[in-house]
């Protein structure tokens, strides 16, 4: 039922339209569960507020885990791409990763129209000003028009907007992206609640007119021919993939991928660096009026210049923001100096010097929650049912928001049905280890995804995304049972292709070691290089690099024990003989749920995880020991 009502008590409300909040509203929604989702602006659900670009390293993998959860930013990718490249095509299938470049309005109008015609949700244009909370559970949420929706369970997805201030220059105004307003009132809500918050500051270039840029001086930068989408087709419905024109049914003559665009290359020169130079002292960032953290993996102009002093130019990549549209954004120029000096140092830029800025380049600071005031599902420890999800967390991207949206969809409505959340592994998958160490180690800085951050990475190749998440997608219902079934008999495939090729010889040699010999896919029996690309890419993935996966399968034995010794919860750190303050301090603030989480926790040593087994085995003993009296 999609039925708005103003006295209607819904099971989820989701505070905020962003990546993050799309997902979790339709993760809950595909439940059954009655879903509010709440925006301040029906016009900007899942904007693309930076960059025009979905995947990317590690982030690409984390795109394939949602689709593979049941998630809709895959799909929604490959319908309104108008480029997509192999990432790192020459290295490791563990580290490939696929990246598009999407139609902006496309990309926002078809998830638009998808949580549309999402049975269970409700969609309403509203600012959410405050909590409803009784007795530490939150029940409500009041709005800017004064009414109060209530609810079983909230999760919110406020991106930048929590007391949102951009900066350009010494030029100050309110707001969590530029063209709209900020929220003030629900900060006051968490503080009230005892929730913690703290500010960070992100940012994002000038946008400009193609027409005056002058692509005979830039380097082209075509996508791939072939493309590697995003989401798995070879287990899902066709109909399931409809373009923005079309709900429901697939574009006549069209296909994801088909009349890509280019991007182009260009770079900063030395005039570009002098204008910077002199003109630091109006950075907000250099001035003082910014004390807040930005991104360290993609810093401005400013801090690159200052910190990067050794380099003589600086890539930048000119994107198109659409197929109909003739903005373009420059990655990797972004700054808050002020207009009059952006336009300067545009112009002393290659292919750049007549443009036209249409929009300015800013930074934005704004309010977040530090994640470790979270549980792993991403409910907070101060008011149950209130889950986050998003850039409140800490985090930076599209795909990280909407990877937490999902989760916390998905726990929301868990919670409320008295289920048992879900907690993705760190061996799973690389939300799994998005959300552990946000929990676990927090960030004091915009938190990017890397492959570099799970130590278990070569198990995360992209196509195996469905596979290794297939036991959660059953347990909580996330896929309809058509794609489960289809799932399995990939599982089912895969497995016994790589036993037939392990133990069947061709040309005096078992077929797995011409592959390990040769690295391609030349010996894959006839019958093997029929099946689809995803069965395939999998099969040759466990065969050719059989031995480090197996390693890496063994490393992850010997630390899920640890994981498995779950801590009480009512435990006092502070009593436990040994263990240091510090540590004690740090356990109480995180609340650990088992001895693998408490490891990861900053400030807490092996010295400590070894004498806090040894307090929960004595617990254990203890207890065993009383009931024996009794």
């Amino acid at each position: 039922m999609n039925d708005f009502a103003l006295d209607r008590e819904y099971d989820v409300i989701v505070c905020g339209a962003g990546h993050a909040g799309c997902e979790a509203a339709l993760a809950a929604a595909r439940r059954g569960a009655s879903t509010l989702l709440l925006t301040g602006n029906l016009d900007t659900i899942a904007q693309m507020s930076c960059n025009p670009a979905i995947g990317g390293q590690a982030k690409g993998h984390m795109v394939r885990e949602i689709d593979a959860l049941g998630g809709e930013m895959a799909i929604n990718t490959d319908a309104t791409a108008i480029q997509f490249r192999l990432l790192n095509a020459s290295k490791g299938p563990a580290v490939q990763a696929p990246r598009a470049q999407c139609d902006k309005k496309a990309y926002q109008f078809r998830m638009k129209q998808t949580l549309e015609w999402q049975e269970n949700l409700c969609i309403f244009q509203a600012m959410v000003q405050g909590l409803q909370v009784k007795n530490d559970r939150v029940v409500g949420v009041q709005t800017n028009l004064d009414i109060v929706f209530k609810a079983k369970s909230v999760i919110v997805t406020t991106g930048t907007f929590l007391r949102g201030l951009m900066h350009v220059g010494q030029n100050k105004n309110e707001g969590g992206r530029m063209g709209d307003f900020t929220a003030k009132g629900l900060s006051q809500s968490f503080l009230e609640l005892g929730i913690c918050l703290e500010r960070l500051k992100t940012g994002t270039p000038a946008r400009i007119l193609g027409r005056t840029i002058d692509f005979s001086q830039l380097e082209e930068q075509k996508g791939d021919e072939e493309p590697t989408l995003f989401a798995f087709y070879d287990t899902r419905e066709p109909e399931a993939l409809f373009h923005v024109e079309h709900y429901g049914e697939e574009r006549l003559g069209w296909k994801p991928g088909s009349q890509p665009l280019s991007c182009w290359m260009t770079y900063t020169g030395s005039h570009t660096e002098t204008i910077v130079k002199d003109n630091l002292h109006l950075s907000p960032m250099y001035s003082g009026a910014i004390e807040s953290k930005g991104p360290r993996y993609c810093p401005s102009i400013e801090d690159k210049i200052v910190r990067f002093a050794d380099k003589s130019r600086h890539m930048l990549f000119l994107e198109p923001e659409g197929r109909y549209t003739n903005e373009w954004y420059i990655n990797g120029l972004s700054t808050s100096l002020p207009l009059e000096v952006q336009i300067q140092m545009l112009r002393s830029i290659k292919g750049l010097e007549n443009v036209h800025v249409l929009r300015p380049a800013y930074a934005v600071e704004y309010d977040f929650a530090p994640p470790t005031q979270l549980f792993p599902s991403l409910e907070s420890k101060h008011c149950e049912n209130l889950f986050f999800a998003g850039q409140i967390n800490g985090t930076s991207g599209y795909e990280e928001a909407a990877g937490q949206g999902l989760v916390a969809g998905v726990n929301a409505v868990e919670k409320i049905r008295g289920g048992e959340p879900m907690i993705l592994g760190r061996d799973q998958c690389y939300l799994g280890v998005l959300i552990d160490d946000l929990v676990s180690k927090g960030t004091r800085e915009p938190y990017r995804m890397f492959s570099s951050r799970a130590e278990h990475r070569l198990l995360f190749n992209h196509p195996s995304a469905e596979l290794r998440l297939l036991a959660e997608a059953k347990k909580h219902k996330l896929l309809p049972d058509k794609r489960i079934q289809a799932i399995q008999k990939k599982v089912e495939a895969t497995e016994y292709w790589v036993d037939y090729l392990e133990k069947t010889m061709y040309k005096g040699e078992a077929y797995a070691t011409h592959i390990r010999r040769d690295r391609n896919y030349a010996a894959f029996p006839e019958a093997l290089a029929a099946l689809s690309s995803e069965v395939k890419s999998e099969v040759f993935y466990r065969v050719a690099f059989k031995g480090y996966l197996e390693r890496e399968l063994k490393q992850v034995e010997k630390l899920r024990h640890i994981d498995k010794i779950k801590i009480p919860s009512n435990i006092n750190y502070r009593h436990i003989v040994g263990l240091r303050a510090e540590s004690a301090e740090k356990l109480l603030e995180i609340q650990p749920l088992n001895l693998g989480q408490a490891s990861r926790i900053s400030g807490v040593n092996p010295a400590d995880i070894s004498i806090l087994m040894v307090y929960i085995e004595g617990q254990k003993s203890s207890t065993g020991t009383q009931k024996k009296r009794l």
